[in-house]
């Protein structure tokens, strides 16, 4: 069910998370248009919206191939693509960035979103790691800049942290909060400090298991089976960051450790930089603490 107060969300950056927002965004009765830097990644976003897109309609219609097909058309109808962010920009309710983890390309970006979009539109970012406050440090509308942090796999997950600046208005959190429900989404509302909420409990204990592994204490194998069987999480630690990526790892802790070098849980990992530069990112590379080749 839409949000009354949103028609046309635009979402910058078709990557894994902006790809996963677009398509659940579309699927719940939004027209969504998602703009990336060429027609290259405007169609590997559209590959991937369209066979996640696949994937809702069967499991929403169960086994019902009319169903199935009705879900599919209709959610696809609502999409677009373009290259064209200013153009874009000028009729829409609510942008949700989700470009590289660098705070001077989501500074610049979010100025020139300030200048072209209408005044009621929101700016949001997806960010895992930086302040939402610093990356619309260059706007106008201070009032309506928040964060939407999504987890990945977007389509799986079901929390959405609702993350609030000093200068975010009430209007403005409500109406991200509503949104984030209409996706059929769990919102909690966080103040916009480092890590937020679940990446400030996490990267403690990604920086013990990284350290365990580094001193031969276990294996990665063993620590995930260990918070598996013993803690009762989902997954370990490890599984986990092969799913999001190791880069995206390593760019959070250096983000992290530049803010605050007394903080020694977010100390980056010589481990996890050497996975880096040998291009062992995780699934999306095939490889990373495991294979999936």
């Amino acid at each position: 069910m839409a949000s009354s107060n949103i028609k046309h969300v635009t979402v910058i950056g078709g990557g894994v998370m902006g790809s996963g927002i677009a398509m659940i965004t579309a699927a719940n009765g939004y027209r969504v248009t998602v703009v990336d830097v060429n027609e290259d990644a405007i169609g590997r976003a559209k590959r991937q919206v369209e066979k996640d897109m696949r994937r809702m309609a069967q499991h929403v219609s169960k086994g019902n191939e009319q169903a199935e097909n009705k879900f599919y058309t209709e959610a696809a109808a609502r999409m677009t693509y373009s290259v064209n962010l200013k153009e874009v920009a000028t009729t829409t309710d609510l942008v949700i960035e989700a470009i590289v983890e660098n705070l001077e390309q989501k500074q610049s970006l979010f100025k020139i979103l300030d200048q072209v979009a209408p005044p009621h539109t929101i700016l949001a970012s997806n960010t895992s790691s930086l302040s939402i406050a610093e990356i619309g440090l260059g706007a106008v509308r201070k009032d309506r800049i928040g964060g939407l942090h999504f987890f990945n796999p977007v389509p799986l997950m079901k929390l959405i942290e609702v993350i609030r600046t000093d200068n975010t208005s009430d209007n403005t959190h409500d109406t991200l909060v509503a949104f984030g429900k209409s996706l059929r989404k769990t919102c909690i509302t966080c103040r916009d400090m480092p890590g937020f909420v679940v990446n400030r409990l996490l990267f403690p204990v990604i920086h013990e298991a990284l350290g365990m592994v580094e001193r031969k204490d276990a294996t990665a194998h063993d620590i995930d089976v260990a918070m598996k069987l013993g803690l009762g999480h989902p997954m370990g630690p490890f599984e986990l960051m092969d799913i999001v990526g190791l880069d995206t790892v390593c760019a959070i802790q250096r983000e992290r450790f530049a803010r605050n070098p007394t903080d020694l849980a977010a100390k980056p990992s010589e481990l996890l930089q050497r996975m880096v530069r040998d291009n062992k990112l995780g699934v999306k590379t095939g490889e990373g603490f495991y294979s999936y080749k």
